[in-house]
């Protein structure tokens, strides 16, 4: 098997615009039969998409996969979670029934990822409320195809326009009900998980526009350095307070490694540098919940320490 390392320095570039999701989708596949673990597939998918939002697209991906491995692999799939009070799991009304053998499924989630091109959708439901009054959660699946499903294109974001989003509205669903815990099992490990494999999709689009636009070798090795701790992180252990530190920790080496780099944009084709400009901003996204994540891993591991993260 391909080391992602040499391919993501000797892979030859494709030079063939992507148009749409669904060709951004097409290419992250080839990239998906070279490699075995879901953070060098969401690499190597980042290299071959040619703009930031592409390369989401693969960490996203890489995402879910990681969160069930057994998904369909020419599928793509969609975690539905943020309804109108928003993401925390006491926002979460959608109801999962089961009576009988059949699990269905009622409410509107606000906000999927990928709108009408996600063929399967990852739905966090509510059961009722727990002894102590929280919210107890469970995961589903559910094929867009089902009866009663209705998905709604929301208007286009200020950067990465070419990611989809939609409102998904259940109307007495058939779902399938996957174990475990859908809060502890799926929403929250989920949130690190992602920002695991988009950060890595990052660095595998940031290496291609390095290569195409000539920059230094010195920048190649920081990039690579910034692959090596995000494939280092240990992905099987999401909740690790240890892995939260050192996320955080990859996360600031990323942000003073992008200031270093704002002067080679210059050097960058006119189309790309756009782009970079525009959609920048996606990188942001989730940063005051995942300040909130690391603040609480430290506390966990240094207790009554009050020293600045």
């Amino acid at each position: 098997m391909d080391s992602v390392l040499d391919f993501l320095l000797t892979e030859p570039l494709a030079s063939t615009p992507i148009d749409d999701v669904g060709a951004a989708w097409t290419r992250h596949r080839v990239a998906a039969n070279r490699f075995g673990k879901p953070v060098d597939v969401a690499l190597a998918g980042g290299f071959g998409a040619d703009r930031l939002g592409y390369a989401f697209l693969s960490g996203y991906q890489e995402a879910v996969r990681t969160l069930i491995p057994d998904l369909p692999a020419d599928e793509l799939v969609a975690l539905c979670a943020t309804e109108a009070g928003g993401g925390h799991p006491s926002a979460i009304q959608t109801t999962l029934t089961e009576e009988l053998g059949s699990a269905r499924l009622n409410g509107t989630k606000t906000f999927a990822t990928l709108g009408m091109m996600a063929q399967r959708l990852i739905v966090v439901a509510s059961v009722g409320a727990a002894e102590d009054g929280r919210n107890r959660l469970r995961a589903t699946m559910v094929d867009v195809r089902e009866a009663g499903v209705h998905v709604t294109n929301l208007p286009t974001t200020p950067f990465a326009p070419e990611i989809p989003h939609a409102m998904v509205t259940l109307t007495d669903v058939a779902a399938v009900v996957l174990p475990g815990d859908g809060y502890l099992d799926y929403l929250k490990p989920f949130r690190t998980i992602e920002d695991v494999h988009v950060l890595a999709a990052t660095q595998g689009w940031l290496v291609r526009v390095a290569r195409v636009s000539g920059w230094s070798k010195s920048v190649l090795q920081r990039l690579l350095t910034v692959v090596a701790a995000v494939r280092g992180l240990d992905i099987d252990a999401p909740s690790s307070p240890g892995v939260h530190v050192a996320l955080g920790g990859a996360f600031e080496y990323v942000a003073r490694l992008l200031a270093d780099l704002d002067s080679l944009w210059a050097s960058v084709d006119s189309e790309t540098r756009q782009r970079w400009e525009r959609d920048r901003p996606l990188l942001a996204i989730a940063g005051r919940v995942r300040d909130q994540r690391l603040a609480t891993a430290w506390r966990s591991v240094r207790p009554g320490d009050d020293q600045a993260v």
